[in-house]
């Protein structure tokens, strides 16, 4: 039979060694913590730092791990952690430039590089003649709709006009209006021009 005291575990046989279950306790959390914490900020739109390098060419149209065939015109983009179909954000704080990704692949699996862009989209950015560059990736969510108070009326939004114009109200072709014959026109230009004399 086994008393359990807060700080050592007793046996009625033999003494077992004295086990402190506080640091274990602290140890879980402070892992836990730890872990979920970095999940929930990303999931929140937390902006993240990191160099970004973009596909070779000899990846254009091989399958990526969505599935997808991989187009090095789309914009498209690898991420470890983030689902497939997540469009991010991401921004060259060098020039400020900034392209709208979506994530169809997994990668990079380098462990100074958080991203790797489509070469359409690091045109974009600017980093196709360094090979990599700093960026700063922000998920977007444009299926959220932000908190709109009661009182705010609706947007006032114009009728419009969709009423049918039939086709005989269109302005006539240049070919229908002109009546003179072909053969006299041809006589006119003709009769116009100027031959040198033999």
């Amino acid at each position: 039979m086994a008393f359990i005291t807060k700080k050592k575990v007793t046996c009625d046989q033999k003494s077992a060694p004295t086990r402190h279950f506080m640091p274990m306790n602290k140890t879980f959390l402070l892992i836990f913590l730890l872990i979920v914490c970095p999940l929930t900020l990303r999931a929140q739109g937390q902006v993240i730092k990191g160099n970004a390098s973009y596909y070779a060419d000899k990846f254009h149209g091989r399958r990526t791990a969505s599935g997808e065939i991989y187009n090095k015109d789309s914009m498209t983009c690898a991420h470890l952690k983030y689902p497939f179909g997540t469009i991010l954000k991401v921004r060259n704080p060098i020039n400020n430039r900034t392209v709208y990704v979506r994530v169809t692949d997994r990668g990079p699996y380098h462990k100074h590089r958080i991203i790797d862009l489509s070469r359409a989209a690091a045109r974009e950015l600017d980093i196709i003649r360094s090979g990599f560059s700093m960026v700063e990736i922000t998920p977007f969510f444009p299926n959220q709709i932000p908190y709109r108070p009661e009182d705010i009326s609706p947007l006032d939004i114009p009728e419009l006009d969709m009423l049918y114009t039939p086709a005989a109200t269109f302005p006539e072709p240049i070919w229908q209006r002109d009546t003179t014959d072909v053969s006299e026109k041809m006589k006119k230009v003709v009769s116009s021009w100027t031959f040198p004399s033999p």
